[in-house]
């Protein structure tokens, strides 16, 4: 059994050094993609998933993580604002039930209704413009964008305003905005509204199969691709490195698991929990390359 072990020890070097080494020889990944953590919802704070909140963003900015995936919807008036879902569920998730009367519990809030109702009585809802307030406090922060929003009208005029409140400010802030896909059709559909630098195509909504997600990702020049754990395998993660696209893997809150998909060439993850500097310190390739040294 110890032959095995250290047999087994002995490729997943052999594999890490020649992911290294595959790495070095390539351009390195610039922008968002030089991250390998991106938080989710914001990250967790107080092991609270979820919140999407102002705090949860500072926590995780000031442990290291700098790319953050927010969900994104509209209010009843027609604001964008930083929220998973409108259903009863998520209100109680929030600590929000004693706050909001009866109808709205599973509802839109307004804007002025959003703001005002603390997450878990402390923490302070986000919405574009607090978000934007943020990125121009910290030139090193990228925002992933998950739009809840279903319709392609609401989509559209979502992303419409995500580019006026930028403007308001600095039209380069753009520059750090990363659009997530859901489909083929988006692409185009956010394009016309803005030609936004960085996309990453996320494969949980699609259909398609793996050489049709791979010839788009390909023909478009797509940064990232990221999917659920039942969608990867060593093959897919290696033709979409060919198309030239890095891949994550969502949501993975322990290293043991970002260790294992990092063995069949996946780049990075989302994650709750995790930190950039945590995946880091954890990762194996990190292990190698500091026990070459």
């Amino acid at each position: 059994m110890k032959r095995i072990a250290a047999v087994l020890l002995l490729l997943s070097a052999i594999m890490i050094l020649l992911l290294t080494h595959l790495e070095m020889e390539e351009e390195a990944p610039q922008g968002f993609a030089a991250y390998r953590l991106i938080a989710h919802a914001m990250g967790s704070i107080g092991e609270q998933p979820y919140t999407n909140a102002y705090e949860a963003m500072v926590v995780n900015y000031e442990k290291g993580t700098r790319v953050f995936e927010i969900d994104l919807m509209l209010t009843e008036d027609r604001k964008v604002v930083a929220r998973h879902e409108w259903t009863e569920s998520m209100t109680q998730q929030l600590g929000q039930k004693e706050k909001l009367p009866d109808d709205k519990q599973a509802a839109r809030l307004s804007h002025e209704e959003f703001i005002n109702t603390p997450i878990l009585e402390q923490y302070q809802p986000m919405d574009i413009e607090g978000i934007m307030d943020m990125m121009e406090r910290h030139p090193d922060i990228y925002i992933v964008t998950d739009t809840k929003e279903q319709k392609d009208p609401d989509i559209q005029y979502l992303f419409a305003e995500i580019v006026n409140a930028a403007k308001e400010r600095d039209p380069k802030l753009l520059d750090r905005v990363v659009v997530q896909i859901y489909n083929e059709p988006m692409l185009d559909m956010v394009q016309d509204i803005y030609p936004f630098q960085s996309i990453i195509y996320t494969l949980y909504a699609t259909q398609d199969s793996p050489a049709e997600i791979t010839a788009f990702v390909r023909d478009n020049h797509i940064d990232a691709v990221t999917m659920p754990e039942y969608k990867v395998s060593p093959n897919f993660v290696a033709k979409l490195r060919q198309a030239g696209a890095v891949t994550y893997v969502h949501t993975i809150n322990d290293t043991n698991t970002v260790n294992n998909y990092e063995k069949w060439g996946v780049y990075g993850v989302y994650s709750d929990l995790l930190t950039e500097p945590e995946l880091e310190r954890n990762s194996l390739r990190y292990t190698m390359t500091k026990r070459l040294e």
